[in-house]
């Protein structure tokens, strides 16, 4: 379907890519991984044509649509969020226009039987499928749908896109190429602004997806879940497995095992090969069996051991100077946005040592309490105070605006640095992995793994006493999150971490708030214990939407409340059972009505049709109009059965 035939990209003199060699078939799961900086979001850029390569060719068909999720985008504000998510059936406007014309011009003739007015009908019922084939009798459930499983609630559908944050406003973006099905989706890191429901969502849809797929992630769950195929960048090389990321894993390690055994091989027989041919080269007896051996090297297809990328990151924060006793206390906190109250009366306390982790669900006020925590967010009502002699760290989640896109990576840091450490500019950038040119370079074209180290490195310019991280892992390598994740450990101030990876929150934080409903509870142990507390398997429960599972159920209602439950339960089922089902009597009438007119207007002078009466089109366009009102009340239905079901 699309290919990438000997791609190379160099900047200056540093080549990122180099003369790689991409096929790209109609049902491919292509999980692209590799370090950060390693070239995977230029490629994407390459398939989308939104950069060209120093050399070499992109071959993609005409008719092939490509649907495209940067990590950073522009974003429009002035509509709502479903006006916005129905640009994606644009291309069902020209196809309504084509409808009515066509419609139209059946009137004009009177010879029902001439290959003029055939054709018209020909090109009417083609339209008509073209339209149906985009969804256009389902937009609107399409969208209501699709909207809901990212995240959405039915009240935010007509609020403006201004009102959301940047993490709101891509998964827009996101619902907007799902909904235009393209031939091709390209997703670069997915899954950072979405919580654990819309992940798993996401998962689901991909799957179903009858297209291709290219998408970049570091999260091993989304990856095993969704890809088939594993396509590596390793120092400008690209290494192809047809294996989900687990398994790709193991399979690099055996083939480099084998790769290095067999090297090993070689070189030995290479050098008994060079003593032989060294003691013998220069006796008579031998000149025919040395002469034999010096071919046998000559033809030798030398083995070579692919290059590994064994750049880290080495972080190591500076020694917390003591603060008091008391790092930060919140009292009767209130804080709302409009109309919209994200928490009230919360009341905690953050003391010295503490190591504590912000859980819970998108939206719930998690990064809305760390920003008043640093100061930079106002609260409504109650009283927020950091503690004597805090001198407080903060890494956002929201790099992207609070850069300066124009400053170079060396200047970055040189604006905050004073004192001695302005010495030691080069050897920090050098640790986070910026080395040499790479100084040089704007912040604007860092990729987001960039973007996430060069903040992380302004952490290390002074010696903090309380660090506040919002998400820092989005952006991370693997191996960089564990690389993070041990210097936290040995971190001997005050942590704040917020994150929905429970891998990275193991060992690292000893207490947790959970935001949920308004409120924040308190949690005396690890991630772990936490989980075990609230009965769940993961942090993904927390994010559902029905607080109390079944299971939580069992254990604390009686066994006659249990009872009066689960019969007011089945009564509902029935309900919408019946509802369902007359919904499907009525479209399967409303089908055959259609059908039925199909018949007639194909062939008018058979079944007696006035084609100049105009009621005749009002009462047919009447009948479809009707019918995509009770597909879209059948979906609603349906989706609301599986909401019970899963209860």
């Amino acid at each position: 379907m699309v290919s990438l035939d000997n791609i190379s990209v160099s900047f200056g003199g540093f080549t990122l890519i180099d003369n790689i060699s991409i096929m790209i078939n109609s049902r491919d799961r292509i999980g692209l991984v590799g370090k950060n900086g390693a070239g995977k979001s230029t490629l994407l850029k390459i398939l989308m044509r939104l950069q060209s390569p120093s050399s070499g060719a992109v071959s993609c068909p005409a008719d092939v649509s490509t649907g495209y999720l940067p990590q950073q985008m522009p974003h429009y504000d002035h509509l709502t969020v479903f006006d916005e998510v129905m640009k994606a059936f644009d291309i069902l406007q020209s196809i309504e226009k084509q409808i009515a014309k066509l419609t139209d011009d059946l009137c004009k003739y009177d010879d029902y039987n001439s290959a003029e007015y055939l054709k018209t009908i020909e090109k009417l019922n083609e339209a008509n499928d073209l339209y149906n084939i985009h969804g256009g009798e389902n937009r609107e459930a399409n969208i209501e749908q699709t909207l809901l499983g990212l995240g959405f609630r039915r009240t935010d559908f007509y609020r403006k896109t201004a009102e959301f944050s940047g993490g709101w406003r891509m998964r827009i973006e996101l619902a907007k190429i799902l909904l235009r099905r393209p031939n091709l989706i390209l997703l670069d890191e997915p899954t950072n602004h979405l919580d654990i429901e819309s992940i798993q969502w996401l998962e689901d849809y991909l799957k179903a997806f009858d297209g291709a797929l290219v998408l970049i992630s570091h999260d091993r769950a989304f990856l095993n879940n969704v890809t088939t195929r594993t396509v590596e960048i390793l120092l400008g090389k690209v290494y192809d497995y047809k294996a989900p990321y687990s398994q790709f894993v193991q399979l690099r390690k055996e083939r480099r095992e084998q790769q290095i055994a067999a090297y090993q091989n070689q070189q030995k027989l290479i050098e008994t090969t060079q003593d032989f041919i060294n003691k013998f080269r220069y006796k008579p007896t031998k000149s025919n069996q040395v002469q034999s051996r010096i071919k046998q090297l000559e033809k030798l297809d030398i083995i070579e051991i692919d290059e590994e990328d064994n750049s880290a990151l080495h972080i190591k924060f500076p020694p917390a100077p003591r603060s008091g006793q008391v790092v930060f206390e919140a009292k009767n906190i209130g804080k709302q946005f409009g109309n919209n109250v994200i928490f009230e009366d919360v009341n905690f306390k953050i003391e010295r040592g503490n190591r504590i982790a912000f859980v819970g669900r998108n939206g719930e006020g998690k990064t809305t309490m760390a920003r008043i925590i640093t100061g930079e967010l106002d609260y409504e009502h109650g009283e927020a105070k950091l503690g004597y002699n805090v001198n407080l760290g903060y890494f956002a989640q929201n790099q992207d605006t609070i850069m300066d896109n124009n400053a170079t990576v060396f200047e970055t840091l040189e604006r905050i640095a004073v004192g001695d450490i302005r010495t030691k500019l080069r050897d920090i950038l050098g640790a986070f992995l910026f080395r040499g040119d790479d100084i040089d370079k704007k912040v604007k074209v860092l990729s987001g793994g960039e973007r996430s180290r060069l903040a992380m490195a302004k952490l290390l310019i002074e010696p903090y006493n309380f660090l506040v991280l919002d998400e820092p892992t989005n952006h991370m390598d693997m191996r960089s999150k564990d690389i993070l994740k041990d210097a936290l450990l040995k971190y001997d101030g005050t942590l704040l971490v917020v994150s929905h990876d429970r891998e990275f929150l193991d060992g690292l934080a000893d207490k947790i708030y959970e935001f949920r409903d308004q409120k924040v509870k308190e949690y005396l142990g690890g991630v772990y214990y936490f989980l075990q507390r609230r009965k769940i398997e993961n942090l993904a429960e927390i994010e559902r939407k029905n607080e109390i599972t079944v299971s939580q159920k069992n254990k604390i209602t009686t066994g006659k409340d249990e009872y009066l439950k689960k019969k007011e339960n089945e009564k509902n089922l029935r309900k919408i059972q019946t509802s369902i089902n007359k919904i499907e009597k009525h479209i399967e009438d409303m089908e055959t009505k259609i059908a039925e007119w199909n018949k007639k207007l194909a062939d008018p002078e058979t079944h007696n049709l006035d084609i100049n009466d105009k009621s005749i089109f009002t009462e047919y366009n009447s009948l479809k109009s009707e019918l995509a009102k009770q597909m879209h009340e059948w979906e609603k239905l349906n989706y609301e059965l599986e909401l019970m079901m899963d209860n």
